[in-house]
């Protein structure tokens, strides 16, 4: 299989697969991992998800031998509207955390697949690559709504234009992502960071989710607005009743998600 799934202690761990090109993307596995994302987002066991990589490479962006083999070829149109775009827009829907659990090299719709997800994790052998100028391509995949927001303009743009590399621990201090990890450490790492979120409040999760996406476009008084009524649903959640009481009573809170 192109994605493989597994699921343990309530997080689903999705594995792009196809390590002999380096996890690039044809069209069997983009939409492998859309139904994936939505079996997650529509599964009560699922608490986190954990998106990371088979072999060296977490991703290399799309499969240059399908654009190139007419017989094979979706058209761009058809990668984009039907492939990437639907991803992206799943990561950031799906109300419960996303881990992107960056193994080796994100390059192209592979790195900004990585960028839009709630926290990224890298092992310290992986680097990230805006790879699209390097063959008259514009960046996709939200890389142009997110990087410029995570790094700031003018860094996104000579990144996005010249193509550079950006290594694991550039990235960290950029604030690409959340922390780099030892290659020894990191799957131990990614294991521990998705249990935890997996046993956290998930509908608080979700609604801060649900108010980071805004925050990308409301004025200041639409998000404290938003704030507002999003802190009032979360106050009549179980988790928050559960929360409340284990403070009080000084002891561990176990949510259960509700």
């Amino acid at each position: 299989m192109n994605i493989t799934t597994q699921i343990e202690n309530k997080v689903a761990t999705l594995t792009l697969n196809r390590p002999e090109v380096f996890n690039s993307f044809n069209r069997e596995m983009a939409l492998l991992l859309q139904s994936a994302l939505d079996a997650c987002e529509k599964n009560p066991e699922v608490r986190a998800i954990v998106i990371t990589g088979n072999g060296k490479a977490f991703c290399a962006g799309q499969d240059l031998k399908e654009v190139t083999s007419p017989e094979l070829n979706p058209g761009f149109k058809k990668i984009l509207e039907e492939h990437y775009n639907p991803i992206i827009t799943r990561i950031r829907s799906i109300e419960k955390p996303i881990i992107g659990a960056i193994n080796g090299v994100a390059a192209g719709a592979g790195a900004n697949i990585a960028l839009a997800c709630d926290v990224v994790i890298a092992s310290e052998k992986a680097s990230f690559i805006q790879a699209f100028s390097k063959i008259g391509l514009v960046p996709d995949s939200a890389g142009t709504f997110f990087l410029p927001r995570l790094i700031g303009f003018q860094k996104a743009s000579a990144l996005m234009m010249l193509g550079d590399k950006v290594s694991a621990e550039e990235a960290e201090k950029l604030g690409m992502v959340y922390k780099v990890v030892s290659s020894e450490d990191f799957s131990e790492e990614v294991k521990n960071i998705a249990n935890t979120m997996a046993n956290m409040p998930t509908k608080a999760l979700g609604l801060t989710k649900r108010l980071l996406n805004n925050s990308l476009n409301n004025s200041l008084e639409e998000q404290l607005n938003l704030e507002s009524k999003l802190q009032i649903e979360a106050a009549q959640s179980e988790d928050y009743a559960e929360g409340v009481d284990a403070f009080v009573n000084k002891r561990k809170p176990e949510f259960k998600g509700k």
